[in-house]
């Protein structure tokens, strides 16, 4: 039997349900609502894949037809964080988050991780340039507000430090 996502009590469910119906109707990736401190973004990915061509090398792709492939959904936590958090490391930009500084290498940190003032935390690409984002303060990594190559707006919460 598969997993059952747990929701908190103030999740409104059908709204996740019709996001994700939107999702499907219209072909997005990714769609998010946001009123007042509410917030529910709902994504897929979609994987591309070509069985008669090798494996594409770093930094090309392969060719075909996109293929939607189930995606494991986050569980969502019990703790909501905002931007008022004295932790929040907000984007300074607009662009694409990464977590790791490569494709298969690790992440620059992890939920746990004691991170320094100025320790790299991720990168932030915006117009071909990479960024590196970098811890405003020494503490623990209590939550990572993004998914890899997650697209980011400027003010979005990328991670939690306390």
């Amino acid at each position: 039997m598969p997993p059952r996502l747990l929701m908190p009590k103030n999740i409104n469910a059908d709204a996740v349900r019709q996001l994700a119906q939107l999702l499907e109707e219209t072909g997005l990736t990714e769609i998010e609502y946001a009123t007042g401190a509410f917030r529910i973004r709902v994504s897929r990915q979609q994987t591309v894949i070509n069985e008669a061509a090798p494996a594409p090398t770093p930094g090309t792709s392969a060719a075909g037809p996109p293929v939607s492939t189930p995606v494991a959904v986050p569980a969502l936590t019990e703790k909501a964080y905002d931007a008022t958090h004295p932790g929040a490391v907000k984007s300074p930009m607009v662009g694409t988050a990464y977590l790791a500084p490569e494709p298969g290498a690790p992440a620059f940190v992890s939920v746990g991780d004691r991170v320094k003032e100025g320790q790299t935390l991720m990168l932030v690409e915006a117009m071909k340039t990479f960024n590196e984002i970098k811890s405003p303060r020494a503490g623990v990594v209590k939550a990572v507000m993004i998914e890899n190559q997650q697209p980011v707006e400027y003010g979005d919460i990328l991670m939690i430090i306390e």
